[in-house]
C-alpha cells in the first residue's frame, strides 16, 4: 500500500451501531482509484460488531485508522476525525453509503485544478429500501438538479443543496471557517450555511459519485435537530443576514405565499429585524390579513419590492420562478425561494 507522511486526503467516516453497512461503506474508500488517502474511522459508542469490522481493514490496510469518541453524536465524532486528520483534502464519508472508485480522483483533481474553489461536491444515486422513502428520492431529485456556484448560492436557503457524504474542501477553509457546529440545528446544514455566508465557493460535479441509502431510521428522520422547524430556524439566521447585505429595501420584504404555514415561517425572519411589508396570494380573491395583499398577477415592479417566497410544492415554486423572471425579477437579486 502507498504510505506518505502527510497523505493528499483525509476521509473523515463517522460510525455508530453500522455493522450491517460498515464494511461496505470502507470497502468503497479502499477500492479508490486514488491511492494517496488516510481513512479515519471513529468509533461513537458502538456496541454492535461495528469496531470489530472498522479493525480488521485497520490491521490489513496503513490507510485506515481507527479512533474514539466517546461524546455522542455525528458533529463530535465526524469533528474527532477532523482533529485527526492530515491531508490537504478532507472528504466525508458515512457509514451507510457507497463511493464510486473514481470519487477521490475526480475530486482531487477538480480542487487542484481551480484554486478559486474551496470545496466540491458532487450528484448522488437515492438507494431506497422501502415505499416510504418518496420524500428522499424527491429531495435528491432537486439536489442534482443544483450543480453550479450559482446555482447552489440561490437555493442555499431552500434545503441543503449539497449531500454531505459527496463533500471535499480544502484543509484551510476548515482552518479558517470552522468545522461541524453543537447545537439545536442540523450541523452539516449550518456549516454551509456560515460557509457560504463567508463567500467560501463549491460547486458541484456533475456526476454521479456516491449511492446515497435511505433507511426509515436515518438521523434525518430520527432526531429532533432535523426535524423542520429547526431547518427553518437555522435557515432563517442565514437569511436575514444575507437580507441585510442585498435587499434594496431592506428591512422591507414581500413574502410569497399567504397560507398559514407560509407565514408562520416567514415570520421567523421578524425576530432578526426583517419587516413583511406584504403577502402575494395565488388566489384572485384576497385573503384578510393583517399586511397588503397582492394578487400574484398585480404585484408591484422589482424596483419596488424584493420577493421571498414561502412556497413548498416543488411544481409551484418552478411556476413561481418563471414568472418572476418573465416580469423582470432576478434570481438572488430581487427574489429568492426560501421553502
Amino acid at each position: 500500500m502507498l504510505t506518505t507522511d502527510c497523505p493528499k486526503i483525509s476521509v473523515i467516516l463517522p460510525f455508530f451501531n453500522a455493522e450491517k453497512t460498515l464494511k461496505r461503506a470502507i470497502k468503497s474508500i479502499s477500492s479508490q482509484s486514488f491511492k494517496d488517502f488516510e481513512c479515519i474511522l471513529i468509533d461513537n459508542n458502538s456496541n454492535d460488531r461495528s469496531k470489530e469490522i472498522a479493525q480488521k481493514f485497520v490491521d490489513s490496510d496503513n490507510r485506515f485508522k481507527l479512533i474514539s469518541e466517546q461524546k455522542q453524536g455525528v458533529t463530535s465524532a465526524s469533528n474527532a476525525g477532523w482533529e485527526a486528520s492530515r491531508g490537504q483534502y478532507i472528504a466525508r464519508m458515512d457509514a451507510d453509503d457507497w463511493s464510486y472508485p473514481d470519487r477521490l480522483k475526480m475530486q482531487n483533481d477538480f480542487l487542484d485544478m481551480n484554486s478559486d474553489y474551496d470545496a466540491v461536491a458532487s450528484l448522488v444515486k437515492h438507494i431506497s429500501h422501502s415505499e416510504f422513502t418518496g420524500g428522499m428520492a424527491r429531495f435528491v431529485q432537486w439536489s442534482n438538479s443544483i450543480v453550479t456556484y450559482r446555482e447552489i448560492l440561490n437555493n442555499r436557503f431552500v434545503e441543503l443543496p449539497i449531500v454531505n457524504p459527496t463533500a471535499m474542501w480544502r484543509r484551510k477553509t476548515a482552518q479558517q471557517y470552522g468545522m461541524y457546529l453543537q447545537g439545536n440545528f442540523p450541523e452539516d446544514y449550518e456549516m454551509w450555511l456560515r460557509w457560504l455566508d463567508y463567500g467560501v465557493k463549491i460547486k458541484k460535479l456533475n456526476n454521479v459519485l456516491l449511492d446515497w441509502y435511505d433507511s426509515d431510521n436515518r438521523l434525518t428522520r430520527t432526531k429532533p435537530i432535523y426535524s423542520d422547524s429547526s431547518f427553518y430556524k437555522i435557515k432563517t439566521k442565514y437569511l436575514a443576514k444575507w437580507l441585510i447585505k442585498h435587499n434594496p429595501f431592506y428591512p422591507k420584504v414581500a413574502v410569497w405565499g399567504a397560507s398559514k404555514i407560509s407565514r408562520r415561517r416567514a415570520r421567523l425572519l421578524e425576530s432578526h429585524g426583517v419587516e413583511i411589508c406584504c403577502y402575494i396570494d395565488t388566489k384572485e380573491n384576497k385573503r384578510q390579513l393583517d399586511r397588503k395583499v397582492y394578487f400574484y398577477k398585480e404585484i408591484p415592479s422589482s424596483e419596488k419590492i424584493f420577493v421571498l417566497t414561502y412556497i413548498r410544492q416543488m411544481n409551484a415554486k418552478e411556476e413561481i420562478r418563471d414568472f418572476l423572471l418573465q416580469k423582470g425579477f432576478i434570481e438572488g437579486k430581487n427574489f429568492l425561494l426560501v421553502s
